[in-house]
């Protein structure tokens, strides 16, 4: 079997898994995978490895349910094909056990598992319990978000075997993973991102044309949203944190600015502990050191938001709009974008 090496899904649909019958026909179905773009991911390293005879097909994970606050463990019979189909038509197949973080994996929660589940064959249910045990400790261990197994195949023989896994850990907690971190594929994400993550600050590109930096997450996700409602389309996520110091401005711009598509950029910020004066300040020291070409729009309220905004009417720069409230501020960015 020739894999290919990206970090996504739904490989084998785009055509990213072959099978070769030979080391030439390797090589030829490897020449086929490589260069193979699947969802925005192109294909530059393939895994090659024995087929696997194949007798049953499992699916088992485990992934952390926010809504529970808790991990949970499912497994069903009906593994080979995305776990989504299996969910929506036939949601019964699917076994779910809740682990308490607080006491962690036990024994009777992997036999209610499988037993839920429908396996009843003793030597399948002991190593599917012994993976299952395994990879719930991967999972706290490495503090991941989901490891999931995806064929989990029992071979003619009754042996069971991993034959594809999908491992996501949480990125906040990698600086505790140093090896983790090692294998991140930098190159297989967006590359405004990657620098981003590199300069330190929260950002998600978009599709849009209007930059987005405001001063916490909640208010950031706000802001994307009014700028749609204004008619619209949000460049970027960005979340300059609780400060809007010069520099973590600076990083934030030399970030956004870098998107070919942006036309406009939206400042929204709201002074709790932030100061308007300091942001204000900020923002012309991060025009001081960046040529930014753009309009930009700065709607500030909360402590010292009047000082803030005299500011920067008094910096008297063409390029910048100031605006007293976030609908007015979306409306001008959004026609200045136009």
């Amino acid at each position: 079997m020739v894999k290919a090496q990206v970090l996504t899904g739904g490989r084998g649909k785009a055509g990213g898994v072959k099978l070769a019958a030979s080391p030439a026909d390797a090589r030829a179905r490897a020449e086929e995978i490589l260069g193979l773009d699947i969802r925005g991911h192109v294909v530059g390293k393939v895994w090659v490895e024995s087929a696997s005879p194949i007798a049953k097909e499992y699916y088992l994970s485990v992934t952390f349910d926010r809504g529970a606050k808790k991990p949970l463990l499912m497994l069903t019979t009906e593994g080979g094909v995305e776990i989504e189909e299996v969910a929506a038509t036939n949601p019964d197949a699917l076994a779910r056990v809740y682990v308490d973080p607080l006491v962690g994996y036990q024994a009777n929660e992997g036999r209610r598992l499988v037993y839920g589940a429908g396996i009843f064959d003793p030597s399948e249910q002991k190593q599917v319990l012994a993976i299952v045990e395994r990879l719930y400790r991967c999972f706290a261990t490495e503090e991941a978000m989901l490891c999931e197994i995806n064929p989990l195949i029992v071979t003619p023989d009754g042996e069971v075997k991993a034959l594809d896994a999908k491992v996501t850990i949480d990125d906040s907690a990698l600086y505790r993973h140093a090896d983790v971190a090692a294998m991140r594929d930098t190159a297989a994400g967006d590359p405004l991102e990657t620098f981003a993550r590199e300069k330190g600050v929260t950002y998600v590109h978009l599709d849009g044309s209007v930059g987005i930096l405001a001063n916490g997450a909640g208010l950031a996700m706000s802001t994307v949203d009014l700028v749609v409602v204004a008619g619209g389309r949000p460049a970027n996520f960005c979340d300059l944190g609780g400060g809007g110091r010069a520099e973590g401005v600076v990083d934030a711009l030399e970030v956004i600015t870098r998107d070919p598509q942006l036309r406009s950029i939206f400042f929204n910020v709201f002074g709790g502990l932030t100061r308007g004066d300091e942001v204000a300040r900020g923002i012309l020291t991060a025009l001081e050191r960046i040529d930014i070409s753009v309009p930009i729009v700065v709607r500030l309220d909360g402590t010292n938001a009047e000082e803030g905004r005299q500011i920067l009417v008094d910096a008297n720069l063409d390029q910048l709009h100031v605006e007293p409230t976030m609908l007015a501020a979306a409306q001008r960015a959004v026609e200045l974008a136009r």
